[in-house]
């Protein structure tokens, strides 16, 4: 459910579409794609590349190619499956908002990083909802 990303804005409460850069390598490690994200005071795209791929295990994309990484990895727990979110910044992603937002970076890496932290649980009920309901 995860791994096809074109669904994503029925369960993010920022990204609302994403497509796949070349269909024809949807899911794979490598593929790229693109997120359309929306807040009340901006709205902007992104590029992310996939790099892990690990059906019922992991999967996993790195926005911008070297920025942030967006993870789920899948646990059995019974005749269920615990599905955990993961965001974090990458040391590249903390350098570009340094210079692009020089003495505003540390407040708007925080507030980038909190952003990102409180959309988890809200996207993982999402999809819990929708994946107890089909």
């Amino acid at each position: 459910m995860v791994s096809d990303i074109t669904p994503t804005g029925e369960w993010s409460p920022v990204c609302t579409a994403c497509w796949w850069d070349d269909a024809g390598e949807a899911g794979q490690i490598g593929a790229w794609f693109t997120g359309h994200n929306e807040l009340l005071e901006r709205t902007w795209e992104t590029r992310s590349q996939i790099t892990a791929a690990d059906r019922g295990r992991e999967f996993t994309w790195i926005v911008g190619g070297s920025f942030a990484r967006w993870s789920f990895t899948f646990d059995p727990d019974g005749k269920a499956t615990k599905l955990t979110e993961s965001w974090q910044f990458l040391p590249t992603g903390i350098a570009m908002f340094q210079e692009k937002y020089a003495d505003r970076a540390a407040a708007e890496i925080d507030a980038r990083t909190r952003q990102a932290h409180d959309g988890i649980p809200r996207t993982l009920a999402a999809i819990k909802r929708i994946a107890e309901t089909s």
